[in-house]
């Protein structure tokens, strides 16, 4: 029914426009309400999607993830005579990650196998692969019967100096770029252009000092450090014979005290003694009465 209501409507329109405008027929004038009636109700709809398409779309917000750098330091203690073994065993297992993986700092080992001995291996480790390499490590140590004094993470928040750096970076590289128009143009006094000059020379210094923290901080962030300590001692047991043996130990060490001290007082109390003994010998031959001649 709607179709054939605007299909008349359109064909009186177009006999309308043809006829003059003062014989303006009624029907045609209520065929064109009809027509506009049945389209005005799309015109709401477009008039939303254009409401609709003004509207701006919000974007994801970005989110600033913190930037850490870790420190992971681990404690092992093991009889001395296997702390080079372990060490060199932990410095072989960081040189086969690679070098993108892993690098080894410093290795020391201090003291006597008869005494005390300690020893320390520092490492710089990948963040992302640093707990994998530690459980590692922590194999190692066990396969070498060690016994673990003390496990710490540590971090260090960076992310307000990084950003604080970098701004500091890029307002020092425009006032560059300022002064060194300054030189280009060559307007001012001779005064003048020297004092830029040498303010670009302390400006680039400043540059250069900016990019080598921010490069060391970055460096901390992507590679955490790892340190591992190696010390002698025995491992804590709760037996019956272990305090037994504890005692013993201590006992044999109080003997050879006594018997250091024995020597000791033998060393000096025997020429002490020679020359005493010696002295009164004299005496008494000098003491003596002489012999009768008859």
């Amino acid at each position: 029914m709607r179709k054939t209501l605007i299909l008349a409507a359109t064909a009186t329109l177009a006999l309308a426009a043809c006829s003059k405008p003062d014989d303006e027929d009624p029907a045609a004038s209520e065929a064109a309400d009809i027509a506009s009636s049945e389209v005005a109700p799309a015109e709401p709809a477009a008039a939303a999607a254009q409401e609709s398409a003004a509207i701006p779309q919000l974007g994801s917000i970005p989110v600033s993830l913190p930037q850490l750098a870790y420190v992971y330091d681990y404690r092992w203690r093991m009889a001395a005579d296997e702390i080079g073994s372990l060490q060199r065993r932990h410095a072989s297992l960081c040189e086969q990650q690679g070098p993108a993986v892993c690098q080894i700092i410093g290795m020391t080992k201090t003291g006597e196998l008869e005494g005390e001995v300690a020893g320390e291996l520092e490492m710089a480790v990948a963040t992302r692969q640093a707990r994998a390499f530690g459980a590692l490590l922590e194999d190692e140590a066990l396969d070498a019967g060690a016994e673990q004094v003390a496990a710490e993470i540590a971090s260090e928040e960076l992310s307000k100096q990084l950003v604080d750096t970098e701004a500091r970076l890029e307002a020092r590289k425009e006032l560059r770029d300022r002064l060194q128009q300054v030189l280009r143009t060559r307007k001012g006094t001779v005064e003048e252009l020297v004092e830029a000059e040498r303010s670009v020379a302390a400006v680039n210094e400043e540059i250069d000092q900016a990019r080598s923290w921010l490069k060391e901080m970055e460096g901390r962030v992507a590679y955490s450090r790892v340190t591992v300590h190696y010390e002698t001692g025995s491992a804590a047991t709760r037996d019956f014979f272990g305090p037994v043996s504890g005692a013993i130990g201590s006992l044999g060490a109080i003997f050879g005290w006594v018997v250091a001290l024995l020597i000791l007082v033998g060393a000096i109390a025997l020429p002490v003694g020679g020359v005493w003994w010696t002295g009164r010998a004299l005496r008494r031959r000098l003491a003596a009465p002489a012999p009768d001649p008859q």
